[in-house]
């Protein structure tokens, strides 16, 4: 059986059975573990499955957006680690932009004191996070608020961000692909991103390596508007390669 061949029937398989593992995989195809390992990358980064420990599950590649309590709960100590590194692309003073996201979210909580900022963001937790800060200036969008992202959206956040330039802008995204750029699952939440995107200087995207190789229905841009990806050490290393390549610096965290 071609290599081909044989990750085809496993795509098939993850999405039948709703994962697969390696050890399985190895007996079936009289494969080496490396070799059903290679297969599971290659699977990956074209974004059919997510691997696991000892095998792999399919990626729901349209699938719906859990509400923010829900999302807070996964990836947690990844998502602290890549806010912590997130600190380090805040300037000393100026304007800076925080999307609304669990890990963006992060972001805001751990502002440091000594900066004079204003903080432009239609994220309720973000402006939550930092209303009593006495080194904030916050600035928050108008707009309907989408119960499940706790956000703004819609003409009025849109009309605002038409009329602002920030230093830079933390955005975040629900999946993220090299072949399409940054996703999520709600138009109007699309619109507001993309409007974020094009108001920063610099634009920093906040990204577990859960979200990488995820695509979901609306995008929101492209890689090369991304000047630094920040994610975790669980992304794999080629994968980190082919983002590089598409244009944005990668830190990982």
């Amino acid at each position: 059986m071609y290599a081909e061949e044989r990750q085809q029937a496993v795509a098939e398989r993850v999405m039948r059975d709703g994962r697969v593992d390696v050890a399985q995989l190895v007996e079936e195809f009289a494969v080496t573990g490396e070799t059903v390992r290679r297969d599971l990358v290659a699977l990956e980064r074209r974004g059919v499955l997510r691997r696991t420990h000892g095998g792999a599950i399919p990626v729901k590649r349209l699938g719906f957006e859990p509400a923010t309590p829900v999302r807070a709960a996964v990836m947690q100590a990844e998502k602290e680690r890549i806010a912590r590194a997130a600190l380090h692309e805040v300037p000393s003073e100026g304007a800076i932009l925080i999307d609304t996201g669990t890990t963006t979210g992060a972001v805001a909580e751990m502002l440091p004191d000594d900066r004079q900022l204003k903080v432009v963001t239609n994220s309720l937790q973000v402006i939550n996070a930092l209303v009593n800060r006495p080194n904030i200036t916050l600035m928050a969008l108008g707009g309907r608020i989408r119960s499940v992202s706790m956000s703004s959206v819609d003409a009025w956040a849109l009309r605002a961000l038409s009329e602002v330039r920030v230093d830079v802008a933390f955005i975040g995204a629900n999946g993220v692909t090299v072949e399409h750029g940054m996703t999520t699952s709600d138009q109007a939440e699309a619109s507001v991103k993309a409007a974020m995107v094009h108001s920063g200087r610099r634009v920093v995207l906040l990204a577990d390596h859960s979200k990488v190789g995820t695509e979901y229905f609306h995008l929101f841009g492209d890689l090369s508007q991304v000047d630094v990806l920040i994610t975790d050490s669980g992304l794999d290393d080629d994968l980190a390669e082919d983002l590089r390549a598409a244009g944005p610096h990668v830190v990982i965290a």
